[in-house]
């Protein structure tokens, strides 16, 4: 069988469907950083709808981390399959916008050269929250992280994200360049801000005179992102061949929907990302909030509960009679009463995410969604219970929630076979497990004590705290069944 490639594509006569323009006019503009499944699923397809209306606009991916992405998709010119799966349904399609990959540890050099070329007016991420390099509870770049640290004293190039931004930046003004748009795609609130943020944190420390030319000649659109995007698997790779009559070493599965919610705040023109379908406004978070409590609270939720009922697909914990009415109650009572949202039916919207939990084509694992929650729960469940405490309503879902984030934390299965907590601050949790188990109460006490999750004000919050080990005990004791119950209807 024939790999994908433009010599393929040139002839190609099968059911995927091809790009709708000459990819040799295709001219780079876009450097995105982190060209994992998810970009590829989403930003680039949106790109790739743009490109037919104007092909200035392709992208230059970067690996910041790990080049299989690029050894899959450069012997394939760029090119890959984007396969949209429902149930036994299946849709493919050549997605063409990639024109580069470029991984360049461990000083970035080339990524740096690529964020400063003239023609280039846009970086777009997905680099996850944890590439952010802040503390998770007060939003500031962590100066103690060791990524910044290391690019502070420079020994060796770049390698954090807000390092590479800002030599790139350097660079840009090195070289009398105009203005540029980073652009945040990452499930952080507010994260245009974020971006922002830590950028401008990074470029007072290592050289605080670019600082005022950022600030005059970057803008950071804020954008709410919202696909669910699998790991490939195998069968994934096997079932694309079968369905294009060609190899793809890396295609990437996702699900009918697609929603990208973008603040129109450019600086530097954009591609007509509006004619592809993305949603231009004055104001993202509305719409950000919505989908970081509703959409990724819930996966969270049902990742650190369905692992522990034995489950390993968001599609078998969400088909659980228990697990989907807990879902249900905790959108419909503890979520949406936080969310101020009029331009979307918000019971509908919780509705439709259970229907998309349900697609057993994805086979979306608990385990990926469950990584790096000292990361997420703060953005994701902490945010909710903060504005259920202040409007004094009841929030007891959520706190299983993060009673189960921290029984996952224990690194303990329920059939007591341990796993490895994949986490930014994995050392700390073991340290917390080994020092105070099998006793729950002092193990869960110890979690909520980090400040640097929790906050001040959670972490000093009695009945929370209370409330959080009493379910964790359950969870420990009797399971996830008895402490759904627990939550009462």
């Amino acid at each position: 069988m024939n790999t994908l490639n433009l010599e393929l594509l040139a002839g190609y006569q099968g059911a995927a469907q091809r790009p709708a323009y000459d990819r040799s006019r295709l001219s780079p503009a876009i450097v995105h950083l982190g060209i994992g499944a998810f970009h590829r699923a989403h930003q680039a397809v949106y790109i790739d709808d743009c490109l037919e209306r104007d092909p200035h606009w392709a992208i230059i991916g970067a690996s910041l981390r790990r080049s299989d992405t690029r050894d899959a998709l450069m012997p394939q010119n760029g090119l890959y399959t984007l396969a949209v799966r429902y149930g036994a349904a299946m849709r493919t399609r050549i997605i063409g916008a990639i024109v580069d990959v470029l991984h360049a540890p461990p000083d970035n050099a080339p990524v740096i050269a690529a964020i400063a070329a003239p023609e280039t007016r846009m970086v777009t991420l997905t680099v996850t929250e944890k590439a952010y390099c802040r503390n998770p509870a007060t939003g500031d770049l962590d100066l103690d992280h060791p990524d910044i640290r290391a690019d502070l004293e420079g020994h060796s190039g770049v390698r954090s994200v807000p390092g590479l931004l800002v030599a790139a930046l350097a660079a840009r003004r090195r070289g009398g360049l105009g203005p540029i748009s980073l652009v945040s795609c990452d499930n952080l609130p507010d994260n245009g801000d974020t971006l922002a943020k830590v950028v401008h944190q990074y470029a007072v420390e290592a050289m605080p005179q670019l600082a005022p030319w950022i600030e005059r000649e970057v803008a950071f659109p804020a954008t709410m992102v919202d696909r669910i995007v699998p790991a490939t698997t195998d069968d994934d790779r096997r079932a694309v061949a079968e369905a294009t009559g060609y190899q793809d070493a890396w295609p990437v599965v996702t699900e009918p929907f697609s929603q990208w919610v973008v603040e129109d705040r450019f600086v530097a023109g954009r591609p007509p990302l509006d004619a592809a379908g993305a949603l231009m406004v004055a104001d993202v978070r509305p719409f950000e909030e919505m989908k970081l409590r509703l959409l990724n609270g819930s996966h969270s939720a049902l990742a650190y509960l369905g692992i522990q009922a034995g489950f390993e697909t968001v599609s078998a914990a969400a088909a659980d009679p228990a697990l989907r009415t807990f879902l249900d109650r905790m959108m419909r009572t503890e979520i949406i009463p936080t969310l101020d949202l009029q331009a979307v039916d918000l019971d509908a919207y919780a509705q439709s995410l259970l229907a998309r939990f349900d697609n057993t084509a994805l086979k979306h694992r608990l385990m990926q969604i469950a990584m790096d929650g000292s990361q997420k729960v703060p953005q994701r469940l902490l945010g909710t219970i903060r504005d259920c405490e202040a409007a004094g309503r009841p929030h007891p879902h959520l706190d299983l929630a993060v009673a189960a984030w921290i029984r996952h934390l224990s690194g303990l299965g329920p059939d007591g076979r341990r796993f490895d907590v994949d986490d930014p601050m994995a050392l700390r949790f073991v340290g917390i497990a080994e020092a105070t188990l099998p006793d729950a109460e002092a193990f869960g006490a110890a979690i909520l004590d980090l400040q640097s999750v929790f906050g001040a004000d959670l972490s000093g919050d009695r009945r929370f705290r209370a409330a959080v080990l009493k379910l964790l005990r359950y969870l420990f004791d009797h399971g996830p069944a008895a402490a759904v119950s627990a939550t009462g209807p």
